[in-house]
């Protein structure tokens, strides 16, 4: 690491890649070189994702990367009851378990999830198995009153008090029934993945308006835009197949934005990624989209002249955080109104009488049959591997 950071010194070019990106970060802390660290921190934070989550939290919390550990929790407690079943879950200290399920934010259907998890967690094997399963099980009576108790039914409590990890402990059978007993007269707040409900998302790009709608029982809910909203505008939105809803906002200096919703506190979050100019000069209009393809982010611009219709197109890569051109499309038609949809694994664009594919692998476009049959396109929308 020391020879990464003096070749920093000497070029001013720093590698950063996840394997070595801890270790790194170490060693810019231990140096105090401010750049590196910073350097380090984003890149982590940019690169939290199902596989690094945990570890990178694990990381985090002992060196207090704010930024990471913010990121990462947001990420297990969007994704807790995938992650609690990994082996890496298992490794997190005792602290860190309790820290985790304590919040509100955890996205569970049912308080059994989080008693399971416990239970994965004490029981978990390692090199020296009897010693760890019995500091652990000795740590079971602090872990219980962050199980919510008043969440489970009557059937599940009955269940978790004759489990052998309950039985064999005499203290966990105490906490259990003080906790419950004590819970009989005060209200527990539910975690945020028991009320969750499926929505309709739609916008108004001229009021800057978010509105969710619940279709069985026909209510709208508004979403509150940002307080320093009135140097932006929303240009496109997108909902990822992890239902994380961003936005593309573009600022008076034509820089292009992405800001991220954090459902639990009803707030939009800058994203992380580095902003993209506005890539688009001397059109008569442009469209622009904000699509979400196989975890990868496409920024699609409509480029329309007195002549063409040009697709350009650009690619986020979260490792460099760098938006990357990708092929160019041109074709004759002039039409101004057109749809880009993302259906796995390529980009369509539609329009009243073209139809084109792009493929992210090859980098390549290719036409598509026309919708002949539709007089005038509205919009499109993915279904599995259909679009209609």
């Amino acid at each position: 690491m020391f020879g990464e950071i003096l070749s920093y010194v000497y070029s001013g070019n720093l590698h950063v890649s996840l394997d070595k990106v801890q270790t790194l970060y170490q060693a810019a802390d231990l140096l105090q070189l401010e750049y590196v660290r910073d350097t380090c921190s984003s890149y982590m934070a940019r690169n939290v994702e199902r596989s690094t989550c945990v570890d990178l939290y694990r990381f985090a919390d002992v060196f207090s990367v704010k930024i990471v550990l913010k990121r990462c929790l947001q990420w297990i407690y969007r994704k807790f009851t995938e992650v609690a079943s990994s082996e890496e879950f298992c490794s997190l200290s005792l602290n860190q378990l309790t820290e985790i399920i304590s919040h509100d934010e955890l996205d569970v259907k049912e308080e059994k999830a989080v008693w399971e998890a416990v239970v994965r967690w004490v029981k978990h094997s390692t090199d020296d198995r009897l010693v760890s399963v019995s500091y652990r099980l000795h740590h079971l009576p602090s872990i219980l009153p962050y199980v919510r108790f008043n969440l489970l039914s009557s059937d599940d409590t009955a269940a978790i008090m004759e489990h052998p990890l309950v039985r064999e402990d005499p203290g966990s059978f105490e906490v259990i029934r003080k906790v419950t007993k004590e819970l009989e007269t005060s209200s527990v707040t539910r975690r945020i993945g028991m009320d969750t409900l499926e929505m309709a998302l739609l916008f108004n790009i001229e009021d800057n308006e978010i509105i969710c709608m619940n279709p069985k029982e026909g209510k709208y809910i508004k979403i509150s835009l940002p307080s320093n909203f009135e140097d932006k505008y929303i240009t496109n939105m997108t909902v990822t197949s992890d239902n994380i809803i961003y936005v593309l906002t573009k600022e008076s200096d034509d820089q292009l934005s992405v800001l991220e919703y954090n459902h639990a506190g009803n707030e939009w979050e800058h994203a992380g990624m580095s902003s993209a100019c506005n890539f688009v000069r001397d059109a008569l209009e442009v469209e622009e989209f904000f699509v979400e393809l196989h975890g990868h982010f496409f920024l699609v611009m409509v480029k329309v002249t007195a002549n063409s219709n040009i697709v350009l197109t650009r690619r986020y890569n979260r490792h460099t955080d760098e938006w990357r051109e990708c092929a160019q499309l041109q074709f004759d038609n002039t039409e101004e109104f057109c749809h880009v949809v993302p259906c796995s694994p390529h980009l369509y664009v539609f329009m009243n009488s073209d139809v084109h594919r792009y493929d992210p692998i090859q980098d390549k476009w290719e036409q598509r049959t026309p919708p002949r049959t539709i007089p005038v396109l509205c919009t499109a929308v993915p279904m599995g591997t259909e679009i209609f």
